[in-house]
């Protein structure tokens, strides 16, 4: 029997906002000292590098258990299961619930508890546990589904990522217009016509890499009352992640034996365009052939980066032709790659 997902759900929170609106933005160096350059040019700038134009955030009333509830419910009707058949349910996440005006995540109980609570499973061999991997964590999730099926300790399990990263973000810190809200959802399971995970590959860089996204203070010292936020060493993480990242998913595709002609897609976490095109360009230059046009579907324009959520999010949007110019069907092979806080990679190579 293949191991392979069966359904497929997102959810994308309601609130645009575009970049005209930071505009009014009071945007500082590190050190507190305002840019030197207007709004209008550091929006611009921004743009050109990370391919953003809008994203979308959550409505206050909404937390990140909630929003992947709604991808988990679509999720489970895609794969037309019963949902007490559940065995796991893993969440990854990196912040846990973060309500509106709040300077805590929230994860007790678990999100995954939550998430279950909320589809009102009653199994209670159903397991809910919660994963923490930076933005690889739907696909690591993925991988330990595969794990437990494989190893016969499972048949069904349900994998999310989601987020909410517009609350815990410095408004004086211009990387903030990066961070989104979504949810994405999977169902993994076993059966004689279910795609098929053909191989993965997952490393964690912990030496100087290991602070590369850092929780810190507010560039604003006016503002300094002990809330931290999301930080990054933007040129570190975009050197790291070209360097080591395309091995990885040369590594993975050539352990499944399946020749790079026959790759259709690569599913990428969407976290600046630039970094993704380049990471791309550089896998197909381990090969001796340049990318391939259309190869790499982009939803960041309009999505923004809501780390673990882009890729599930985005391969439920290309499965279900929600995206003009791509598409993927019955036997396509495809590729799932993400890099994250950690730093974490990992990589699947996946038969539709």
């Amino acid at each position: 029997m293949n191991i392979g997902i069966t359904g497929t759900g997102s959810y994308l929170p309601s609130v645009v906002t575009k970049n005209s609106d930071f505009k009014n933005h009071e945007f500082l160096n590190e050190d507190g000292t305002p840019f030197k350059h207007q709004n209008e040019v550091i929006i611009q700038k921004f743009q050109s590098i990370t391919g953003i134009r809008e994203r979308r955030y959550a409505e206050d009333k909404l937390n990140t258990s909630q929003l992947a509830f709604f991808a988990a419910e679509k999720a489970i009707a895609d794969a037309k299961i019963d949902k007490e058949e559940l065995d796991y349910i893993i969440f990854a996440h990196n912040f846990g619930d973060v309500s509106v005006g709040k300077i805590q995540g929230d994860t007790l109980p678990s999100l995954a508890t939550r998430v279950k609570h909320q589809l009102q499973i009653k199994n209670p061999r159903c397991v809910a546990y919660d994963l923490l991997f930076g933005c690889p964590g739907w696909i690591e999730g993925v991988i330990q589904a595969h794990a437990f099926i494989k190893s016969g300790i499972a048949n069904k399990c349900l994998v999310i990522g989601a987020e909410t990263l517009s609350r815990i973000v410095d408004k004086h810190d211009r990387d903030s217009m990066i961070y989104s809200d979504g949810a994405g959802a999977t169902i993994v399971e076993a059966g004689e016509n279910v795609g098929q995970i053909l191989s993965h590959n997952s490393a964690t860089y912990a030496d100087e890499e290991a602070y590369f996204l850092y929780y810190g203070e507010s560039y604003s010292k006016t503002a300094q009352d002990g809330t931290r936020y999301i930080k990054m060493y933007g040129r570190k993480i975009y050197e790291f992640a070209v360097t080591y990242v395309p091995q990885a998913m040369k590594d993975s595709l050539d352990k499944s034996g399946i020749p790079i002609t026959e790759v259709k897609k690569i599913f990428i976490h969407q976290a600046n365009e630039k970094m993704d095109e380049a990471i791309v360009k550089r896998f197909y230059k381990l090969y001796n052939m340049e990318m391939p046009h259309g190869i790499m579907p982009m939803s960041i324009e309009k999505l923004g980066n809501s780390s673990v959520a882009t890729i599930p999010t985005l391969f439920d949007m290309v499965k279900n032709g929600k995206m003009e110019n791509q598409s993927i069907k019955k036997g396509d092979v495809v590729i799932f790659a993400s890099v994250g806080a950690g730093m974490n990679i990992n990589a699947i190579v996946y038969r539709v």
